[in-house]
């Protein structure tokens, strides 16, 4: 089934024939781009959808029309609170679901921040480490339980981990300058490597975690890079790929770019998945680290799969948010 989709599918043609009723399913970030689609697709198909918001407003305007959807089809779509930027937001979240204490088959950890500003969350963590990884690290270890066997999680990680692996010994830039990208490479290694330790830990009971990179697409995760910045990236893009005698890039669309989430989270093998990282519909090859690829070409840098290192964030990081998991 792997062979059957690839860049160009999008939800609808993964999820063409699925059936989730029955099944409940958690997306966080769905006030805009790919976790509405995430939500719209999967509850379409009969899925119970719990999606996360820091902006709750928001985030009711933009599953408007994905909630009617989930209604005709017997699916849902609802609400709750979460800032994954705050501790104390992430624990009261967690703790309510684990109080409901209904099981919540897969988790698709959607949100996150891209190439920001140099800043601090609500702990003292830096944005990009803070939001995209510790706060999933705590709220999936939280909800773990709730996972019931067959159950998946799948972290969205992006090609930008290529920028750089995770610096373990100045997690929050107080000795290294401060790039955006550079801060945006560690996090989304760091959401490939939690996949791997998560999936080490869990697999005897049958619940596999993985990580997946959506492609390129235009949402408001760009919304830190200046136009300029942008143009000039894309064409950086196409003279590499002009000089592999390739065409010119071209962006997902949102139901393109959500595609391998969806894929991975209900459609793809368990056992091929679990502990991989996957784009465009299928598991990527890793290449080495010292290795120089075109930001648009596939490929996973083994620091990210590393075992070792995986377990040596995990340590790190339950040091650095105050939790043994």
């Amino acid at each position: 089934m792997a062979d059957l989709f690839g860049a160009t599918s999008t939800t609808d043609d993964v999820l063409s024939g699925v059936d989730l009723r029955g099944k409940r399913i958690l997306v966080t970030g769905v006030s805009a781009g790919l976790g509405v689609e995430t939500a719209r697709a999967l509850a379409a198909r009969g899925a119970s959808v719990i999606g996360t918001a820091r902006d709750l407003a928001k985030a009711q305007q933009a599953i408007a029309e994905a909630r009617r959807g989930a209604e005709a089809a017997g699916g849902r779509i609802d609400l709750i609170a979460l800032d994954l930027a705050s501790l104390e937001s992430i624990r009261a979240c967690a703790d309510k679901l684990q109080a409901e204490g209904k099981p919540i088959d897969i988790i698709i950890a959607n949100a996150g921040v891209m190439a920001t500003p140099f800043g601090k969350t609500a702990d003292g963590f830096e944005t990009q480490f803070g939001t995209n990884h510790l706060g999933h690290f705590v709220f999936v270890n939280r909800v773990a339980s709730l996972i019931p066997a067959g159950g998946r999680v799948v972290l969205l990680a992006s090609s930008g981990h290529r920028y750089a692996n995770v610096d373990l010994d100045d997690p929050g830039f107080e000795r290294t300058p401060y790039e955006p990208f550079v801060a945006y490479g560690r996090a989304k290694t760091a959401n490939i490597l939690f996949a791997v330790a998560f999936d080490q830990r869990h697999r005897a009971r049958g619940v596999r975690a993985t990580a997946v990179h959506p492609g390129g697409i235009q949402t408001e995760l760009g919304r830190h890079m200046d136009p300029e910045q942008m143009t000039k990236l894309v064409d950086t893009i196409n003279s590499q790929l002009a000089s592999e005698g390739k065409g010119p890039f071209q962006f997902k669309t949102v139901p393109q770019g959500a595609a391998t989430s969806v894929w991975a989270a209900v459609v793809a093998s368990a056992e091929d998945v679990g502990g991989k990282y996957c784009e465009n519909c299928h598991v990527s090859h890793a290449v080495a680290d010292d290795v120089v690829i075109t930001p648009v070409s596939e490929g996973v840098k083994r620091y990210a799969l590393d075992a070792a290192n995986a377990e040596a964030l995990w340590r790190k990081s339950e040091e650095l948010v105050g939790e043994s998991f």
